[in-house]
């Protein structure tokens, strides 16, 4: 199969994010309710399955695959399967996104498998507000996962912070000291309207420019990549003066980047979706459980990408809401 996924406004995609679970061991007030409701195993991709599809999506073009969850380590086994896509030709890059938890037992394991590149979720350096924000005690646990992940090797090591006004906000040095002196790119990502509890609102994202302007009054940055640019980045990324590495935000709501889009996503269940903001979403687990051929497959997904939305809408006035939060699409 020589061909794109090229949508309607002649975007192409390669990058694909793959969720290997919904479950999680924290319960982020952002992401998911604490009683939450998850899919039954049988009905979860199997690893057989996930390296079936993503051999199809190399094959429209597909190059670079992220691994997500839920929380990706609550699964048995990554490791293995990060060894098994690394074996797809025409991948040229593989990352996993984690909480940090488990990356103390698990980071030797997942480097030895070929695995270099990791973003860890941490919105706050105080133990309080970690219970109050992920409704578990695991900040600990979090940073000693970071700590052996660098040991290992990986590089480089990303942290991923949401910002919330009245939450994190009072603590954007705070974040941004402690990856200078661990060598970290700090990531901050603004709040985004998927939260299971329905408490998003305009009063408690912080923007982007904000949060930049707020750290170059302590350390004066210049800019590297902003939005724009032509490389697909999600991050705007800016440099410390003073050589104390990179920051970057990814600021989905106030500034949307989606004229320049090239992700697509496939849940644990088994579901492509052109869009983390889509209304719709295309099975691709049940026809290939039923035999589908691979060239249909491959139809179903040209098909969906088709129909892939100019943008997320967040910020019109007819924006709705998907029905499943980000835990149960993937991070």
């Amino acid at each position: 199969m020589n061909t794109q996924l090229i949508d309607r406004f002649d975007r192409i995609h390669t990058n694909l994010r793959i969720s290997v679970t919904d479950k999680c061991n924290l319960r982020c007030i952002y992401c998911m309710p604490e009683d939450m409701a998850f899919m039954e195993n049988e009905g979860i991709m199997s690893f057989d399955e996930i390296v079936y599809l993503t051999r199809v999506f190399v094959e429209l073009g597909v190059n670079k695959i992220r691994i997500t969850g839920g929380e990706p380590l609550v699964r048995p086994g990554v490791p293995n399967l990060i060894r098994q896509l690394r074996g797809i030709e025409g991948i040229k890059d593989i990352s996993l996104t984690t909480n940090g938890i488990g990356l103390a037992k698990q980071a030797k394991a997942l480097y030895d498998a070929g695995l270099r590149r990791i973003n860890v979720s941490l919105d706050t350096l105080n133990e309080e507000k970690f219970e109050q924000m992920t409704r578990r005690k695991m900040l600990a646990k979090t940073l000693e996962g970071l700590k052996e992940a660098q040991r290992c090797g990986f590089n480089p090591i990303k942290v991923n912070a949401v910002a919330m006004r009245g939450f994190t906000d009072d603590e954007i040095i705070d974040l941004a000291q402690f990856a200078r002196e661990n060598a970290y790119q700090l990531r901050f990502i603004e709040f985004m309207p998927l939260d299971a509890d329905d408490i998003w609102g305009r009063n408690m994202f912080v923007p982007g420019k904000a949060l930049i302007g707020k750290i170059n009054e302590t350390y004066p940055l210049a800019p590297v990549y902003t939005n724009g640019d032509g490389n697909h980045e999600p991050a705007a990324r800016y440099r410390y003066l003073d050589g104390g590495g990179e920051i970057g935000v990814i600021a989905s709501v106030s500034e949307p980047f989606c004229d320049q889009c090239n992700r697509i996503r496939l849940t644990a269940d088994g579901k492509f979706r052109a869009c983390l903001f889509s209304l719709t979403e295309t099975d691709l687990l049940t026809p290939l459980r039923a035999g589908l051929p691979k060239k249909n497959l491959a139809n179903l997904i040209i098909d969906a990408v088709k129909q892939k939305e100019a943008g997320h809408k967040i910020n019109s006035t007819d924006f709705v809401k998907p029905s499943r939060n980000m835990s149960m699409i993937g991070g």
